[in-house]
């Protein structure tokens, strides 16, 4: 990655026209190819950019552009649409490459995963006296999130969801169809299980026997949600 500081003007021809004036910028230029323009304030996000697949070439300045003080041009031109991004350096101030690497990628604390994991280690929260018998148990349709047997034997299959929808509920009703036909599974009832669950979910598990727990994620983590509680 080459990061640019430098007096720059900016102007994007193509689908649209953008013209930035003469300022002092940031010009990120990635190993992918992409080119970012960002300003000191405003917004996160860049001022303009071009996408990958895209290249960049430096070019001297014509005599008109040189004789106004322009240093160099750096043209970005996509590959596929021909959008070209014309960036006028006056004066460098700082620049610097940086080789990266791979980068892993973003992991989202909170996601369905991390509940069902930790549902699984805790179905205390689902009701007392309950066992684990699965997480991920299998079907010709699909994982059951969590497989839990209650005291009498019965089969509770549990869906875990961030946010509960209508989708999950329809989703739980048809594995909790498959799986009653098991006799070595029947009885089966079903638990929606989620941090935050629509009005209207609630109401179509309500009228297909399924009943709503809601999920305090930081409270299971052991941190104090600051949500207020009876005790």
């Amino acid at each position: 990655m080459r990061l640019v500081i430098a007096r720059c003007s900016v102007d994007y021809t193509g689908r649209l026209n953008a013209h930035l004036p003469l300022a002092t910028r940031l010009l990120v230029h990635k190993g992918d190819g992409s080119l970012l323009v960002h300003s000191d304030g405003g917004s996160y996000k860049p001022l303009n950019w071009m996408s990958p697949p895209c290249r960049l070439d430096v070019e001297a300045p014509d005599e008109e552009s040189a004789s106004a003080g322009v240093l160099e041009h750096w043209r970005v031109t996509h590959a596929k649409t021909g959008d070209a991004l014309l960036v006028r350096i006056y004066e460098v101030i700082h620049d610097s490459s940086h080789e990266l690497g791979i980068d892993p990628g973003l992991q989202k604390d909170g996601v369905e995963a991390d509940l069902q994991r930790l549902l699984a280690e805790q179905v205390d929260v689902i009701g007392e006296n309950l066992t684990l018998v699965r997480r991920e148990f299998p079907t010709a349709i699909g994982p059951v999130d969590l497989l839990l047997r209650d005291p009498e034997g019965g089969t509770i299959a549990v869906e875990v969801k961030r946010r509960g929808d209508i989708d999950g509920v329809e989703q739980l009703t048809r594995y909790l169809e498959l799986l009653g036909r098991d006799p070595h599974l029947a009885p089966v009832t079903g638990v929606f299980a989620a941090q935050e669950i629509k009005p209207q979910a609630k109401v179509l598990a309500a009228d297909r026997g399924i009943r709503c727990v809601t999920l305090d994620y930081e409270g299971m983590k052991g941190i104090e949600s600051g949500a207020p509680r009876l005790f």
